[in-house]
């Protein structure tokens, strides 16, 4: 377990850890790119240690001391981190082109957006599958609060009530599936190569890694850019004010657009972590699959209004 004792280096690391590791990650995805490395690997490899390293850290850095351990519900993250990884995102990795690609030879259809994104320099098409590929997600995470079966689906990932590293991989399967067609298949049907995509996961994944950590960590004014746990903890909150903004994937770019940013950095986090009081009925504190196949019981919560 990693100690870290010196309160000077705790503020250090609350300070500058999600910075650290985003720059960290991007520069070695541009210096893999440049010396024709894996890049997937590349990707992958950080990621993990992202992971990693949150998971370490909450033993000794916690946002919250009551949210920490093994408890019933880290069986429920498990098992839905086993699905996801091992299944529904190589089904969708893999399975994403060769529907874009059975798509263009039955169509034939070609976009301007498409033409023009695909003969840019590098750097212009990256950002702009960031912001196309945010927009995606934006709406596909906000419709899942504003329609009632796709907030069957996603009262999954709300239903923890508390915040650590492993709750980033609580979805439904459908949810995640909903998330990839708004937020990256229409990439592939534009023909956005492979490099550029797997340079916005090197942006986006270690934000991701962070996004639901248990870690005091003070983000300054890279809170009001990416959507870190300090601004997502709002998000999961029991008070519909404070839970329907936020709706950013790794960015708060279309929180700001859309007029669904907040951020409280004098309180710093909502005061309980949750479902919303109009979706009771959804079985929080029961297993996995009983949490999966409620999405399809009739009458089972009502909207996070």
């Amino acid at each position: 377990m990693l100690q870290v004792t010196d309160l000077r280096m705790k503020w250090l690391i609350s300070r500058t850890l999600l910075g650290a590791v985003v720059v960290g990650n991007v520069a070695l995805f541009l210096l893999a790119r440049q010396s024709g490395w894996n890049l997937e690997l590349v990707v992958l490899l950080g990621t993990l240690g992202t992971l990693v390293l949150a998971c370490g850290l909450e033993h000794v850095l916690p946002h919250d001391g009551r949210w920490g351990g093994l408890r019933k519900d880290t069986a429920t993250d498990l098992a839905s981190a086993a699905i996801i990884v091992a299944i529904v995102d190589p089904a969708l990795k893999y399975g994403g082109p060769l529907v874009a690609v059975w798509g263009w030879q039955l169509f034939g259809w070609s976009t301007p957006l498409g033409d023009w994104l695909t003969t840019q320099p590098y750097v212009p098409q990256l950002l702009a599958v960031i912001v196309l590929s945010e927009l995606g997600r934006y709406w596909a995470h906000r419709w899942h609060h504003t329609h009632g079966w796709l907030w069957k689906l996603h009262a999954l990932h709300h239903s923890s009530e508390r915040l650590y590293a492993l709750n980033n991989f609580r979805f439904h399967p459908l949810n995640y599936l909903n998330n990839f067609l708004l937020g990256v298949f229409p990439l592939l049907l534009l023909g956005v190569p492979s490099d550029v995509l797997l340079g916005y996961l090197a942006v986006s994944q270690p934000v991701l890694m962070l996004q639901h950590a248990n870690l005091d960590l003070r983000s300054g004014w890279l809170n009001y850019l990416f959507s870190t746990n300090e601004v997502h903890r709002w998000h999961h909150s029991t008070v519909p004010a404070e839970a329907n903004r936020n709706y950013g994937y790794a960015l708060v770019l279309w929180d700001h657009v859309f007029g669904t940013f907040h951020y409280a950095p004098s309180r710093n986090a909502p005061r309980r972590i949750g479902l919303f009081a109009q979706s009771a009925g959804f079985p929080a504190h029961a297993g996995y699959l009983a949490q999966l196949a409620d999405a399809f019981r009739p009458g089972c919560c009502e909207l996070r209004k």
